[in-house]
């Protein structure tokens, strides 16, 4: 009977916080989440977004639309009404542990993108751009990514045969695109074994080297830096001992353009469904975080946020990866398939109710002379 009485009122609760948001259980709307399993209210109250995004994937729940149930739910801040107990070791590991340094810098590229590179080829645009686009005047992915590549191109006032570092480069989508288009060479490195084979391919015969290597090991000079949604994976505790190692390998007269997913407030850890099973060790940095890491090491030229846009490409990532599932699903189960939806459509909600915002951060060590004209 005290089972029951509980399960009575963690329901009650649900259903409560979910009618602040416009949402109902089993309801029609696409924004309704269906119960498969009464259990499920229980699970999420102990256990917050990490019980909600678990129960989802173990088939307890589903959502028509789970982009705009995320986007109701965050737009209210429904989440801090509710504090599971669940959270509490979650928090304390990002007290005691440091995911982003040493070897563990490398957990992230073999939790995440050494999963499969058919997984990112069949979801991400032509080039493989896995970071948000730019959406101004054009209407397709392949389209944004190049904007977003040259918009970055022209940030950094690149020129033919200046020595470009790219901190994060993924399967070099930047660095062949500033090689083809504006002369440079560059460096890119990763810590993904996957990124470093197929990038390595891809920019084949051009001046540009793909390697395997944690940003703390260079030692070399360059002209400009760019960092393209890399930093999200530093972590709190090496945000100073970044900027330093950039600042250091960074021409007097250089840029550095950091391209980051930013929080609206500072914390220390993760959504924790995110941290368990997307992004290890993972998190989102705030303006106050950014802002102690580069002080007297950098001037603040410009402060780009295109947070928006991420809606759009994060809802055309996930057209892509359902449309051509049956290419991918090979390597993987149903479980995983929810998951990534779940992933993508949950981050979706989560810039367009504006938690997170995209910027493109434009950093020089000593100042421009006679000023920098921003690139929109």
């Amino acid at each position: 009977m005290p089972n029951k009485q509980k399960n009575t009122n963690h329901k009650e609760i649900f259903e409560f916080l979910l009618k602040e948001a416009g949402i109902s259980t089993n309801g029609d709307k696409p924004c309704d989440i269906k119960i498969h399993n009464e259990k499920v209210f229980d699970r999420v109250l102990g256990q917050g977004s990490l019980g909600l995004g678990e129960s989802y994937m173990d088939g307890w729940w589903d959502c028509d639309r789970l982009d705009e149930f995320f986007y109701r739910i965050l737009n209210l801040h429904i989440e801090n009404k509710v504090k599971p107990w669940g959270m509490l070791p979650h928090f304390l590991k990002a007290i005691i542990f440091n995911p982003g340094a040493g070897k563990h810098s490398f957990e992230i590229g073999e939790k995440h993108y050494d999963i499969g590179n058919v997984l990112y080829q069949n979801m991400l645009d032509k080039r493989l751009v896995y970071s948000c686009g730019y959406w101004k005047g054009v209407n397709t992915l392949d389209e944004a990514q190049e904007a977003k590549l040259d918009l970055t191109c022209k940030k950094l006032r690149l020129k033919k045969g200046m020595k470009v570092l790219d901190i994060g480069c993924g399967w070099g989508s930047f660095l062949k695109y500033a090689a083809e288009k504006y002369g440079v060479e560059g460096v890119g490195i990763t810590v993904s074994q996957e990124q470093v084979r197929l990038g390595s391919r891809l920019c084949k015969g051009l001046p540009v080297e793909i390697r395997l290597q944690d940003y703390r090991e260079l030692n070399e000079k360059f002209d400009h830096i760019v960092s393209i949604g890399m930093f999200e994976h530093v972590g709190y505790k090496n945000y100073r001992t970044y900027m330093k190692k950039v600042a250091k390998l960074l021409d007097d007269k250089g840029l550095f353009l950091l391209h980051t997913i930013g929080n609206n407030e500072t914390t220390i850890t993760t959504d924790p469904w995110i941290s368990k099973y997307i992004f290890p060790g993972g998190m989102i940095p705030s303006i106050r975080q950014i802002g102690a890491s580069i002080e007297k090491l950098f001037v603040m030229e410009d402060w780009h946020n295109f947070g928006l846009d991420y809606d759009r490409t994060l809802m055309a990532w996930y057209g892509n990866f359902t449309k051509n599932w049956s290419r991918i699903k090979a390597g993987y189960n149903q479980r995983f398939y929810r998951m990534w939806g779940y992933y993508l459509l949950s981050c979706a909600g989560s810039f367009r109710a504006r938690r997170n915002q995209l910027w493109q951060i434009v950093l020089s060590k000593r100042g421009v002379p006679g000023g920098y004209n921003p690139v929109r």
